[in-house]
């Protein structure tokens, strides 16, 4: 109910804002990687005319890497891109004023193959693990908590390989891992061709005191800016908020974003369309700070100073509120 709620609101805003466009639309420097989701939402706004329903000029800034997103966004040669929030309150600690909100609760998972042995997390013990990014990957470093709870310390226990996603994902098909903590696209992709989910990080957050499904990811700008186009930034975000509806309720709309997507085949299409659906955030912003607060504790703890820096806390401005009743 609170999502569709969050959706007719931005349906609202959206209408009210075309209502009352100007002739001349304002421009949002968005950087975005190529073949990442956001180009996916992207193609829905410009084919379906959202940006002109918004009264906005999308100008992308395409990019190599997410860190060249941080770097184009700290050097004001973009607007907005998307990236974690642990990031964001890490960089406002270091005098950064950037702000998050929230873009995607699709998360990564444990995946084995269909006919692997291993049933439970516990039984990764003595195996080969594949960890997509490196030792403070956050998914990596809040499985571990998980199960250190269970008295479990898998990087001691078990074998861990560091590497990056689209490799691990390979090696894990060819049989040179046990199994994969993997983002969601590839654990996506790795579903079509018949693993399973050992578990979702969904689930393993859960064990560690969040209420709902969380969005690690979002979209990030700088405060003053966003102080000063608070206009801007709502219709924006109400642009968003279509395109994923579009997204949400569309079967046909992702036979239209095949190719963006780099999908070999319908099975795995289908995948990241049915994943990408059950990461859409239909949670009040309250709601993401408040789960956001505890699993920073638990990064900071674990993680330590190499990712989270001085602040042993979120930072209370980290998340932004677009429109009222989010």
């Amino acid at each position: 109910m609170k999502g569709s709620v969050r959706m007719l609101l931005a349906a609202a805003v959206l209408a009210v804002m075309q209502a009352g466009t100007s002739c001349d639309a304002e421009t949002i420097r968005i950087a975005a990687q190529k073949t990442g989701t956001l180009a996916w939402e992207l193609a829905v706004i410009r084919s379906h005319g959202l940006d002109k329903k918004a009264n906005l000029s999308i100008d992308t800034v395409e990019l190599a890497s997410p860190e060249a997103g941080k770097i184009a966004l700290r050097a004001g040669t973009a607007d907005v891109m998307v990236s974690d929030w642990p990031w964001v309150s890490r960089e406002r600690s270091l005098g950064a004023k950037l702000q998050f909100y929230p873009y995607s609760s699709a998360l990564g998972a444990v995946m084995v193959p269909a006919s692997s042995p291993i049933k439970t997390l516990a039984d990764l013990r003595g195996h080969k693990l594949a960890i997509a990014g490196g030792a403070i990957d956050k998914n990596w470093l809040l499985l571990q908590a998980a199960l250190k709870q269970d008295g479990i310390d898998l990087k001691s226990q078990s074998t861990i390989v560091y590497g990056a996603p689209p490799l691990l994902a390979a090696k894990t098909v060819s049989g040179e891992m046990d199994a994969v903590l993997n983002y969601w696209n590839f654990c996506a992709a790795l579903e079509a061709k018949g693993f399973r989910r050992l578990a979702g990080m969904e689930d393993i957050l859960k064990k560690l005191g969040t209420k709902g499904r969380i969005a690690m990811i979002g979209y990030v700008f700088d405060e003053a800016w966003a102080d000063a186009h608070r206009d801007t930034v709502a219709r924006f975000i109400a642009m968003t908020r279509a395109a994923k509806e579009i997204l949400a309720t569309s079967d046909a709309e992702w036979d239209a974003i095949a190719p963006l997507t780099g999908a070999p085949d319908a099975a795995t299409l289908h995948a990241y369309r049915d994943r990408y659906r059950e990461g859409i955030p239909r949670r009040p912003v309250a709601d993401e700070e408040a789960d956001a607060r505890v699993l920073y504790r638990v990064l900071a703890q674990i993680g330590g100073r190499e990712l989270v820096g001085n602040a042993t806390e979120l930072d209370p401005g980290t998340f932004y509120q677009a429109i009222p009743g989010d």
